[in-house]
């Protein structure tokens, strides 16, 4: 059985190592792997593939930045180009990237079926593009993959079959308990850096919720110099944020108060991430990353797909609405006792019962 997996983005990378390294082992599998140019620069790209052995894509279709529509319309043409030489069984996508959803409208057009890894998350805000991604791909699906008891409830509250639905984990912990062992003998950062463990804020910023809003953006970074005033900060720039705070005038003010460092690829953030003593982001894959390294998360957001994380009391929102808010929520758990909850993302085989999932519903797949 052929599968074309599609990717495009820095998550997207790390799923797709731990789920190939499963594919590989399975028998009678091909897998071909699509790589959009979603992300692009070394640093957000190549590195991954470098550090997690992730074999070079058989296609790299370099469609780059731009606006939505435009970004996901390139990437429609050329992905269905691919499927259509390919002729797979399954497509795979992953997460909730315009990747993701070009993928997956590409193949149902052509009647491949399409298998979606990490089914079932929903923030409730439609605002959001990473919402409409994963509410429309999976309804596009004919396989779901969740990560959590939370996505299932939600996929079977929207009227999807029991039999779609597979509750296989977390890939993501797959790659934290795989690579996990490895970080400190292959990650050197801490060292050049010049930061001791446990002695510092991770913050990272990149939705566009918070990059493309200006007072959004001040009140974080504001608010992040002022928790940097009591202990470092330091902050992975992703190259939208960086961006926008030159759109804004804000580059040069950021610059006085906060440690920042060019992106980092995976290992390097999982040492940061392990040693921080809180960690501030926006990101939904680092809120998880934050729980498997038992590191305090606060979220810069309004809300968050990832709400186990809440309930359990491991992770809190801090919507961006004023400097003063944001330094008081982080301050204000760095200075709170925890305690680990118990374990919310499956055993660390995800991407194993993916694939046997996968061989499993191979004969119900249509010939192409």
């Amino acid at each position: 059985m052929k599968i074309v997996a599609i990717v495009g983005a820095r998550p997207q990378f790390i799923k797709a190592a731990a789920v190939s390294r499963s594919l590989k082992a399975a028998p009678g599998i091909e897998e071909v792997l699509v790589h959009t140019g979603q992300h692009y620069d070394d640093n957000m790209s190549r590195v991954f593939f470098q550090e997690l052995e992730l074999p070079e894509p058989s296609y790299d279709l370099a469609i780059g930045s731009g606006a939505h529509g435009e970004q996901t319309g390139r990437m429609l043409e050329a992905i269905e180009r691919v499927l259509v030489t390919e002729k797979p069984g399954w497509a795979v996508v992953y997460g909730d990237t315009n990747s993701t959803l070009a993928g997956a409208l590409a193949a149902v057009k052509l009647h491949i079926p399409v298998a979606h890894v990490e089914a079932g998350l929903r923030s409730f805000d439609r605002r959001m593009p990473e919402e409409v991604n994963r509410v429309l791909t999976d309804h596009a699906s004919d396989v779901l993959f969740a990560p959590t008891a939370t996505a299932v409830a939600n996929l079977r509250r929207e009227g999807f079959a029991d039999a779609r639905i597979h509750l296989v984990g977390d890939v993501m912990y797959d790659a934290a308990l795989y690579y996990g062992t490895a970080v400190k003998s292959r990650s050197p950062l801490l060292e050049e850096l010049g930061i001791e463990p446990k002695s510092y804020v991770l913050a990272t910023v990149h939705r566009a919720d918070n990059t493309d809003d200006p007072d959004r953006l001040r009140a974080i970074f504001d608010g992040l110099g002022k928790v940097a005033a009591q202990i470092p900060v330091v902050l992975p720039l992703h190259p939208r944020t960086r961006a926008a705070l030159e759109r804004y005038g804000m580059a040069e003010q950021t610059h006085r108060g906060l440690h920042l460092i060019d992106p980092v690829g995976y290992l390097d953030m999982l040492r940061l991430e392990s040693n921080a003593t809180l960690i501030a982001t926006d990101s939904g894959g680092v809120q998880k990353e934050a729980f498997f390294c038992r590191v305090p998360c606060v979220t810069l957001r309004n809300e968050t797909e990832w709400t186990e994380l809440v309930d359990a009391g491991w992770n809190r929102l801090a919507p961006p609405t004023s400097s003063e808010a944001i330094a008081a929520a982080l301050l204000g758990v760095i200075e709170a006792p925890h305690t680990a909850p118990a374990d919310l993302f499956g055993g660390g085989h995800a991407s194993e019962a993916i694939a046997q999932a996968l061989l499993g519903v191979a004969d119900r797949a249509p010939s192409s």
